[in-house]
């Protein structure tokens, strides 16, 4: 069952494509984690360069944004290492992060397209898209001002 907005996030911890451990659940700052089938896809590729139109946004809200695939760490470095963010992968166990967030697909043995804001442990907002369509980047704009209000009260 994936995770919604209220849902609390089970503590996961995994390694940024630096090799530097990182905990998913939003307890040390806020995150905005974006789940992606493959890395080097098309439609993943496409939603990737999108997002670095809004990298600077994610920043400023004081969001860290990661990308979570199921592939080897070798393959999503190289994917992301021209990316104004960072890469989570979660290849071993193989879709421990996605199963976490209900978005394993186990028949594929990748990651449904699935998007999260968590903080304090807590899901706070989550876009879905379809096996081969992006998630809508007005979406993560909408997500970013939302918590820029929150935040800013």
């Amino acid at each position: 069952m994936t995770l919604a907005v209220g849902d609390r996030v089970p503590r996961v911890v995994a390694s940024d494509t630096s090799g530097e451990p990182v905990v998913l659940d939003g307890s040390e700052e806020p995150l905005v984690l974006v789940f992606v089938p493959y890395a080097f896809s098309p439609v993943c590729t496409v939603e990737v360069h999108a997002l670095r139109e809004l990298a600077g946004d994610v920043v400023q809200a004081g969001l860290r944004l990661f990308v979570v695939s199921c592939d080897p760490l070798p393959a999503l470095r190289a994917w992301l290492e021209h990316e104004p963010y960072d890469g989570v992968s979660d290849f071993w166990p193989h879709g421990a992060v996605a199963r976490a967030f209900g978005v394993f697909d186990e028949d594929r043995g990748a990651a449904r397209r699935g998007s999260f804001l968590v903080a304090d442990g807590e899901v706070r907002w989550s876009v879905r898209s379809d096996p081969g369509s992006a998630r809508p980047t007005a979406a993560y704009r909408a997500m970013i001002d939302g918590w820029r209000g929150s935040t800013s009260s």
